[in-house]
């Protein structure tokens, strides 16, 4: 479905929408980057997709173009009339929510698996990200596509003895597949920011069994909120950790980063 819009910029210039730092927004604005974001996930033609904060729309076009069917949750209300320009020209295709995106109830707004690909803005972004990958597996959401400053990108996708290796790391890989899906630098950006920044992209995988993810985030939390000590002195306040090392074989004279994702899944599975 081709759609003959209006230049982004001046829709953002006729809507006085300059960016708000209080709201961590960057817009984006090169409509080839935008759809290569959008192709990411894969085909969304006729697919029903989330988007957090899209500001004035940039990434929903995107979208739209691709035939994704958008729920877009937008909490800075200038943007909503540029939204609704959106939505007429896309009649039936977008879905504009003016809310906060940490507090509604995002799998009630869907009948199937959304794709969630966003732009997300910089001050909830890891916080939404989590609270998404801790939800009830197989998850409501079919794939994340998500922009992060760099720096998060990397924890996320980070392995074993990379320093961005930890928790997060952790969490987004036992049960799904984490990758750097694309590189962005800070000047696609309006304004740029500070820093670069990176869409990343998940899918979920089976859960291991017998391994309890609250369990695993105490184990975690344990051993790399004392990330330079060895296993024996970071695990020593989770009860039965040492044994569950002497059970695996796992030396406990290791330093958490050397530990892959499925030795620490084995250890949470001994603890139960």
């Amino acid at each position: 479905m081709t759609v003959e819009l209006p230049p982004l910029r001046d829709v953002i210039a006729r809507h006085g929408l300059a960016a708000s730092k209080a709201l961590g927004q960057n817009f984006l604005l090169d409509a080839q980057l935008l759809a290569r974001i959008a192709r990411i996930p894969g085909d969304l033609k006729g697919a029903e997709v989330l988007e957090i904060g899209p500001g004035p729309g940039g990434l929903t076009r995107a979208l739209l173009a691709a035939g994704a069917k958008v729920t877009a949750i937008e909490r800075d209300r200038r943007c909503i009339p540029a939204l609704a320009e959106l939505s007429e020209a896309y009649p039936g295709m977008l879905t504009v929510i003016e809310d906060d995106a940490l507090t509604v109830d995002a799998p009630a707004l869907f009948s199937g698996k959304p794709h969630i690909v966003s732009n997300l803005p910089y001050n909830i972004g890891t916080a939404l990200l989590i609270r998404w990958l801790e939800a009830d597996w197989m998850p409501w959401w079919a794939s994340l596509t998500l922009m992060f400053q760099r720096e998060v990108a990397d924890r996320i996708v980070a392995g074993t003895n990379d320093e961005a290796y930890g928790r997060l790391a952790i969490l987004s890989q036992w049960r799904s597949s984490a990758k750097l899906a694309m590189p962005v630098h800070r000047s696609a950006f309006t304004p740029p920011p500070k820093v670069m920044s990176a869409v990343v992209h998940i899918l979920a995988t089976d859960a291991p069994e017998g391994v309890k993810l609250a369990t695993l985030e105490r184990v975690t939390a344990a051993a790399f909120g004392q990330r330079r000590k060895m296993l024996r002195q970071s695990l020593k306040s989770v009860a039965g950790a040492i044994e569950a090392l002497e059970t695996l074989g796992i030396e406990a004279t290791r330093r958490p980063e050397t530990l892959s994702v499925a030795e620490f899944c084995a250890i949470a599975r001994v603890l139960g």
